[in-house]
């Protein structure tokens, strides 16, 4: 038998260590060759990595959350060249008796230990004051006494059938009632035995429609949660931010967009993003110290070119950040594309460490949740990030006549040290402007 540590390897450029998010694996598991036995992380992306030999394993390098080092080793598997004896049984399997139940691990668990061991040794003693007593038949009687303590148990604990409607039933579901506290007379529990239930035991039930106390938990800030956590926590310290709402007429915008999905053939389904994302092309250039990333450390400020989007996306274990390169080189039903491909890629944890990073502002949007108005966090180093929030039919006035608008709040957030407000305003107004004027827009 061979020894074969597997050493992590460089899955990323430049980093030091990454982190354990998930092991496929346990000491003692036999694996083969090119099975997945881990997940690591380094900045957003997560890596699967797989075993380059079968065998069995023997050790691990830490537990979810750890952070290993480049180079060190990860896991230790016994490789080929011998058989590895598979543990003792800890307790020698008895034959059963004639007539004696077969004990499941479902009966089994019901059996209290404590009993079964004081048993054994009582028919032990038994055996050793009477020499000529038959072995076999001392098996059978532990046998038929395992067999009778956990049928006897399994039967205590099988609670007994309640009748009811399901009417009664839902209502003391929703009233926390257990039926089988509830006494009543006849063939079934009637709505008349709940009232006397409550009656009698002083409302002890939760109110109808309540929930019942949930179990406390710890949960260990793992992988893209501490991620996310770590660098929000640095936004907020190192960036003096501040926020400028600005309302916009979108009736015009929505009915534009209504009627591109109508005769849209294969093109994917047009969301606000697309037409956002064009807008803040189209006026960028203009404010070029917003897209911008600021290298606090070395006090330099690289104004982009291009304009890389930043689209913040939610999934199962967080909010990842995914990038539009060079958004500005693409048309309305591109950008939609490529917004439904990167979304889709990062829920499933499969975009590219080079599609999270590298963004020069950011666009968040919550969709029909997206509230009144939003404060979010700056993606640093970026200077500047802006929050969609939620589509709502106002009255507004026009022309001294009040009529019905479909208006949306825009919520930007920017880098003090970097962004002054007059520049913020200045930007959200020329954004407002060519957003309530959809034709500009496309043109």
């Amino acid at each position: 038998m061979a020894r074969y540590e597997f050493r992590l390897p460089d899955i990323g450029e430049g980093i030091a260590e990454a982190e354990i998010v998930a092991w496929h694996i346990a000491v003692g598991d036999e694996v083969k060759e090119d099975q997945q036995i881990a997940d690591m992380m380094t900045d957003k992306a997560t890596v699967e990595l797989e075993s380059p030999v079968s065998g069995k394993v023997l050790e691990l390098a830490g537990e979810v959350g750890d952070q290993i080092p480049i180079g060190s080793t990860l896991v230790v598997i016994e490789t080929a060249g011998g058989e590895v004896a598979a543990p003792a049984q800890v307790e020698e399997e008895m034959p059963l008796g004639d007539g004696a139940t077969e004990i499941t691990p479902e009966i089994a668990e019901a059996v209290p230990s404590a009993d079964v061991e004081a048993e054994e040794r009582r028919i032990g003693s038994d055996r050793r004051e009477e020499p000529h007593q038959d072995r076999g038949a001392d098996e059978r009687r532990v046998g038929e006494w395992r067999a009778d303590v956990a049928v006897t148990s399994a039967q205590a604990a099988a609670p007994a059938k309640v009748l009811a409607s399901p009417a009664v039933r839902a209502r003391a579901r929703d009233l926390g009632i257990d039926l089988a506290q509830v006494q009543f007379a006849g063939d079934r529990i009637r709505h008349a035995d709940l009232d006397a239930y409550l009656m009698y035991n002083g409302g002890g039930a939760r109110p109808s429609g309540a929930r019942a106390k949930a179990q406390d938990e710890d949960i260990k800030v793992v992988g893209l949660r501490r991620k996310i956590a770590e660098n929000m926590q640095e936004a907020k310290r190192r960036i003096p931010h501040f926020t400028y709402v600005e309302e916009v007429n979108v009736t015009a915008l929505e009915a534009t967009r209504a009627m591109m999905n109508q005769d849209r053939g294969d093109n994917p389904k047009l969301t606000m993003l697309p037409f956002l994302i064009t807008a803040m092309c189209r006026v960028l250039p203009d404010f070029p110290m917003l897209n911008a990333r600021y290298d606090d450390d070395a006090n330099v400020i690289h104004r982009s070119g291009a304009v890389h989007m930043g689209m913040a996306t939610q999934t199962d274990s967080g909010l990842s950040v995914a990038v539009i390169r060079n958004a500005e080189s693409r048309d309305i039903w591109g950008l939609a594309a490529e917004v439904l491909r990167l979304a889709e890629a990062t829920r499933a944890g499969k975009a590219t460490r080079e599609e999270l990073t590298g963004g020069t502002i950011t666009l968040s949007s919550l969709g029909p949740m997206g509230g009144v108005v939003s404060t979010p966090v700056i993606n640093r180093p970026e200077v500047a990030i802006i929050a969609v929030n939620k589509v709502k039919e106002t009255p507004i006035v026009e022309g001294g006549k009040i009529t019905v608008a479909k208006m949306m709040n825009l919520s930007i957030s920017c880098d003090h040290r970097v962004v002054d407000g007059w520049d913020a305003a200045s930007f959200m107004q020329a954004l407002k402007k060519i957003l309530e004027s959809p034709l500009r827009l496309l043109a």
